[in-house]
């Protein structure tokens, strides 16, 4: 079992143990940051799914790292199927902040105008693929097929009716055409397959081991292999702007346990498939299997860098898949409380592409 390391410079040398000291304060935070105190709120909300991809949202909250940041701010969570539902949550105030993929994260972004919540962190890279039931070998095979998605708009639907558009494929948000795109919930998308009611699915890790190992299904495209160097943006975090503005030292904190988590990740390889077992456990009630797991993780690299140069190539994506409005996603990162706290530590600033604020 080996996870793939993090490919942000996080320097190992004392990381965690700063990342726990609560309240160190940064030299920089988050756009439109106010006065307010991180000891003026009593608690802070956060969105996550039960995925790999959000392995570090899963040990951050099992292994205590985010409360220890937090200090007294009490920390709730939610946990969602998808995106969408995700940015509903954030929307309408629900949830303060969350892991999310990028492409609902530039859905919010435009159609708010830049105003409803900035991208604060990278997670995950990686861990995404179309995986096919045997009979499918090639693209060609597609044509009338039933392929599912998490959910309509979701990163996943996006990277798959975009793909299918550039092989020449017309689908439809409403269903229909050469292929049928059928946004459906995770765990449900694995017993159609079983049942053979769907050809195939676009899904993150570890629903993709999932259909692999437990269902007979193979992979016919490995996102990674559409991006250059194989990486991708599949997981960020995200906060509300209103949120970030009344209460920047919150937000710090979190940054604090996000990046302890990172690290965690990056230095526990061989405690991390309990822990994140663990923490899915918690949250669905199941476990996976170490077969699924081991190959879940493999796939995947933990990083605090958001892959913001890939971000016009996701709006265009969006675009091509009819899920997005058009709009500009300049200011859609703040990531200077993020490299503030990496410079504390010596450890390499990422960049916000020219998107933003780093």
């Amino acid at each position: 079992m080996k996870i793939t390391r993090t490919t942000t410079a996080l320097t190992a040398l004392g990381l965690t143990a700063m990342m726990l000291a609560a309240c160190a304060s940064a030299s920089a935070s988050p756009a439109g940051s106010g006065d307010a105190k991180a000891d003026d709120l009593a608690e802070l909300r956060l969105g996550y799914f039960a995925n790999v991809t959000h392995a570090p949202a899963l040990v951050g909250l099992s292994e205590g790292l985010f409360q220890d940041a937090l200090g007294d701010v009490d920390l709730k969570t939610e946990v969602f199927n998808a995106g969408p539902a995700a940015i509903e949550a954030l929307s309408a105030g629900a949830i303060d902040a969350t892991y999310i993929g990028p492409n609902p994260a530039i859905n919010t972004f435009i159609q708010s105008g830049g105003e409803s919540a900035n991208i604060i962190a990278g997670a995950t890279s990686g861990g995404a693929a179309l995986v096919v039931r045997d009979g499918i070998d090639t693209v060609d095979d597609l044509k009338g097929a039933n392929i599912a998605t998490p959910q309509l708009g979701n990163t996943q639907d996006v990277a798959l009716r975009s793909w299918l558009a550039d092989e020449g494929f017309e689908t439809s948000t409403s269903g229909g055409g050469d292929v049928t795109i059928t946004p459906t919930e995770n765990a449900q998308t694995l017993t159609l397959f079983q049942d053979g009611q769907l050809d195939g699915a676009w899904l993150p890790e570890p629903w993709v081991s999932r259909l692999v190992v437990e269902a007979g299904a193979h992979v016919l495209v490995d996102e990674a292999d559409l991006w250059p160097d194989g990486e991708f943006p599949t997981t960020v975090l995200l906060v509300r702007k209103e949120f970030a503005a009344e209460h920047p030292e919150a937000v710090e904190e979190l940054l604090q346990g996000h990046i302890a988590a990172v690290s965690w990740l990056d230095e526990n390889a061989d405690e991390a498939p309990a822990v994140i077992n663990g923490a899915l456990e918690d949250a669905t009630g199941k476990k996976l299997s170490d077969d699924v797991l081991a190959r879940a993780l493999e796939n995947v690299t933990f990083t605090v860098d958001p892959h913001a140069s890939t971000f016009e190539t996701l709006v265009d994506n969006g675009l091509a898949a009819g899920t997005q409005k058009d709009g500009s996603i300049e200011g859609l990162f703040d990531l200077r409380a993020l490299n503030a706290l990496l410079k504390d530590e010596g450890a390499k600033a990422v960049s916000a592409a020219g998107l933003g604020e780093d």
